[in-house]
């Protein structure tokens, strides 16, 4: 039975730029329906249910997306959306609703999750992350984060260097973080990869611990931050003018990087061998695409492709057909608006060709 002083927040936040141009300001990657007429959120929130009391289930995202968002999601409502004026990192975002639940119930749990991933199955998901609520709920302390099993030599995410287990149980295993390493270049991702999971986990972002533990911490490493979030939680409709001067910070680096070092908290890893897939590039949505043997992709809309390999297609419009010839490993994605055509080697670069379609067209193409 879930536990009603649990609670699961999701941040919906992101611009989502490498996913232009289906990406855009009025409806940001996490409400496009792209994964079987779906949106990322309405799954990252169908993935909470039974873990926690409906109720309990929490999002932080854009003021300016509260009426859309709430519209999209099933009996959703009002209170349970905490919306930000303007975007101030991850920090803050957890920040502000830990801060909430803290004033009214401090022994309360929270998970945080993002609105950008696809985790299976889902049931195994769930006894994980119930297993990292025990930790946090064994050791006031605990500030939980959750690590994937890597599958290959990633240079895109961060990676959690394990040390000593915390506790000898298969069913709740966990380990201390002796480390937070940035994003590696192709060798140092190389040996992370092939010292093993019991060694390296890829940094998911996930996390689990007690309200006021996490006000604690953010009062020793990020004071003028934890200063305007108790502003916040004391008097809400401080939020307009507080919350835009709040630093940026994101909290692996303002909290748990330091907090991994200092004898006042315990920083955990739990393992979380799934299939994970970090949903905020083009390449990475193609991996939850319909392929043919040709290792060509397909999103929404019609297709036919024809001596292609390699090649993710996708449009907005469901009866827009792309067709191609003789195309090999591009990425070609139709929006009423824009239309766009990039190698794959080369998707990260699309942030940058976002920027440069606001500075010569505006922003109505954004």
């Amino acid at each position: 039975m879930s536990n009603q002083k649990q609670y699961a927040m999701i941040m919906a936040g992101g611009s989502g730029t490498r996913l232009w141009p289906m990406s855009k300001a009025e409806q940001p990657k996490q409400l496009i329906p792209f994964i079987n007429k779906r949106s990322l959120l309405q799954i990252a929130v169908e993935r909470l249910h039974g873990l926690v009391p409906s109720e309990n289930i929490l999002i932080c995202a854009g003021d300016k997306h509260r009426g859309m968002i709430i519209e999209s999601l099933d009996g959703f409502t009002d209170e349970r959306y905490y919306g930000e004026p303007t975007g101030r990192d991850t920090l803050n975002a957890v920040g502000y609703v830990a801060a909430c639940i803290a004033k009214r119930e401090p022994e309360a749990s929270i998970a945080v999750f993002t609105a950008d991933h696809v985790i299976e199955p889902v049931d195994q998901f769930q006894k994980i992350v119930a297993s990292g609520y025990a930790l946090t709920e064994a050791h006031a302390n605990m500030l939980v984060t959750f690590g994937i099993s890597p599958t290959h030599a990633a240079t895109g995410y961060g990676y959690l260097k394990l040390g000593d287990a915390l506790n000898q149980s298969d069913d709740n295993r966990a380990y201390a973080v002796d480390a937070f390493q940035e994003k590696p270049d192709a060798d140092v991702a190389k040996s992370y990869y092939e010292a093993g999971a019991s060694s390296y986990l890829w940094n998911s972002g996930m996390f689990v611990w007690r309200a006021q533990t996490l006000m604690n911490a953010i009062k020793k490493f990020a004071p003028d931050n934890y200063a305007g979030l108790a502003k916040i939680a004391d008097d809400p409709a401080s939020i307009a003018t507080v919350y835009p001067e709040l630093k940026k910070v994101s909290i692996d680096y303002g909290v748990m990087e330091p907090a991994s070092t200092d004898p006042d908290f315990r920083v955990a890893a739990v393992p979380m061998p799934l299939t994970w897939l970090d949903v905020g590039s083009w390449p990475s949505f193609a991996d939850t695409c319909e392929k043919d043997d040709q290792g060509n992709a397909f999103g929404q809309g019609k297709h036919l492709l024809q001596d292609s390999t390699g090649t993710l297609v996708a449009s907005s419009e469901p009866e827009h057909l792309i067709a191609t010839i003789g195309c090999d490993d591009l990425i070609i994605i139709h929006t009423p608006h824009a239309t766009l055509v990039c190698r794959k080697d080369r998707a990260e670069d699309i942030k940058k060709l976002h920027a440069a379609v606001g500075e010569k067209f505006g922003p109505s193409l954004l």
